[in-house]
C-alpha cells in the first residue's frame, strides 16, 4: 500500500505526551505530514493559525459540518469543537506523505473506524492518572475546574485503549518516543 491511502492516528488523554511524540515523529520521519486540526476555541499565545491548528469560530465549524466536511470532529470540551478537514488529508496526500492526526480518543476512533485498512493508530497512555494531572498542572494554562475536568475525562478516556492499534506508555519521553519510531517504520516500510 502507497502512502497516498495510509495515514497515522496518535491519541491520548490530555498532558499524556501526545504532542510531544508527534512532534519527535515529525522531525524524525520526512514523509510523514502533521494534519493540522480545525478548532474552535482560542488561540493559545505560542500558537499559529495553520501551523498548530485551523482556528475558527463556532459559526464557521458548524458551516463545515453541514458542508461535510470533516472526516472526523467532537465537542471535545463544552463549546469547543474540534475536527479533521478532508481537505487537509487531501493536501497532504497530494504531497506523497503520510498525514499524521494528533486527535481526541473519540476522533480517533472514528478516523479508524473509516480507514480500517490504511489507518495505524498509536495510544499513548501516561503511567498514571496523578502524574497526568502533575503534567498538565506543570503546563500552568489549566484553572481548577479545566484541570479536574481534563483529569475526568482522561480517566473515561484509558477505558478505550483497547480500540487501538499500538498503546505506548508514556513514563519516559524518550524511550516513547523510540517506541513510536519502530512502530512507523513497521507501518509505513521506510526509514
Amino acid at each position: 500500500m502507497d502512502s497516498q491511502h495510509k495515514l497515522i492516528i496518535i491519541t491520548a488523554p490530555s498532558g499524556a505526551g501526545k504532542t510531544s511524540i508527534t512532534r519527535h515523529l515529525l522531525s524524525h520521519f520526512h514523509h510523514l505530514a502533521f494534519s493540522i486540526s480545525a478548532a474552535t476555541r482560542e488561540r493559545r499565545q505560542h500558537e499559529v493559525e495553520g501551523r498548530d491548528y485551523y482556528f475558527m469560530s463556532s459559526a464557521e465549524f458548524h458551516q463545515k459540518i453541514q458542508s461535510n466536511e470533516f472526516v472526523e470532529w467532537e465537542m471535545v470540551y463544552e463549546g469547543k469543537y474540534y475536527g479533521t478537514l478532508k481537505s487537509e488529508l487531501q493536501r497532504i496526500w497530494e504531497n506523497g506523505q503520510v498525514p499524521v492526526l494528533d486527535i481526541d480518543v473519540k476522533g480517533a476512533i472514528h478516523v479508524q473506524e473509516q480507514y480500517p485498512n490504511s489507518s495505524l493508530s498509536i495510544f499513548i497512555e501516561p503511567p498514571t492518572v496523578d502524574e497526568l494531572q502533575r503534567r498538565l498542572l506543570s503546563r500552568g494554562t489549566e484553572t481548577t475546574e479545566t484541570l479536574q475536568a481534563r483529569v475526568n475525562k482522561a480517566a473515561y478516556e484509558l477505558s478505550f485503549k483497547h480500540h487501538f492499534n499500538k498503546i505506548i506508555v508514556n513514563d519516559n519521553l524518550q524511550n516513547a518516543c523510540a517506541q513510536a519510531e519502530n512502530i512507523i517504520k513497521e507501518f509505513t516500510g521506510l526509514e
